[in-house]
């Protein structure tokens, strides 16, 4: 992508690591004052000396209304929720307590946080909402329903968001992103998180989970794309633009995928 030349203040959540540390650097290359945010202190100091520049880096925890208060204060014109935690397993028999803290921490702080910057956008006179959703919040993939629930309440709040924007008329813009998958470590980590709880008391069996464990490595191996730039790509395109679309998707794939099994209705 070629230089920016207009330079927007924006601000990502769960930049630690993965496509958000990748985009928070590709917005700094581009010339964007970007504040860089993860919920862990011990990142905080790696990703700043990875993004140098311009970059603000500090400590936001989404789910801690202290931490969403930081961004009262700061002038954003692209809010990118994308600090997100994974949970997989069987709906029949997941912990619920494990599935009310993944739609806290997917979907209602990312709300909170985003009313937050609805109201200084506001007094500013515009801004971009960005939404980083997911393919599974599109179609419903067994044993990922808990993290791919979440995804789905995301996808669908962003379009219902957006209409609400459009009715306000204050110049507020919201998109969603819905990334495939993307070799950076947490497809891993979501896939395997069932495993967990899923032991002798599961009413899968033991051969059946084991079935489970391979299949994960042989679907990951050969779903995931090696690289982030196609989505970085698409959430630099959205925050950039002065009219984003609703829904931007990657790898290009994806989209039609995604398109197809839902005509089947899967």
């Amino acid at each position: 992508m070629k230089a920016n030349s207009f330079r927007k203040s924006i601000l990502i959540t769960g930049a630690g690591t993965g496509i958000g540390r990748d985009t928070a650097k590709a917005l700094v290359e581009r010339g964007h004052k970007v504040y860089a945010t993860t919920h862990h202190d011990a990142e905080v100091a790696s990703l700043r000396d990875a993004l140098g520049g311009d970059a603000e880096v500090f400590r936001l925890e989404i789910t801690d209304p202290q931490d969403r208060a930081k961004i009262a204060e700061l002038d954003i014109d692209v809010l990118i929720n994308n600090a997100g935690q994974g949970e997989s397993g069987s709906l029949a028999e997941i912990d619920i307590d494990r599935v009310r803290r993944l739609f806290e921490v997917n979907l209602f702080s990312s709300l909170e946080l985003t009313q937050i910057a609805i109201g200084t956008m506001i007094e500013r006179g515009g801004g971009t909402i960005i939404f980083i959703s997911s393919a599974v919040g599109r179609i419903p993939f067994p044993f990922l329903m808990p993290y791919g629930m979440t995804k789905f309440a995301l996808s669908a709040a962003a379009s219902g968001l957006r209409s609400e924007m459009r009715t306000l008329g204050k110049g507020i813009h919201v998109s969603v992103i819905e990334p495939g998958a993307f070799h950076t470590g947490f497809n891993q980590r979501l896939w395997s998180s069932r495993f967990e709880w899923m032991d002798n008391s599961s009413i899968f069996s033991a051969s059946q989970i084991e079935t489970m464990k391979s299949d994960s490595t042989r679907t990951l191996r050969w779903i995931e794309a090696k690289s982030t730039v196609s989505i970085v790509n698409k959430i630099v395109s959205a925050s950039e633009a002065k009219t984003p679309r609703l829904r931007y998707v990657a790898p290009w794939y994806m989209a039609i995928v995604v398109r197809l099994l839902r005509i089947l209705g899967a």
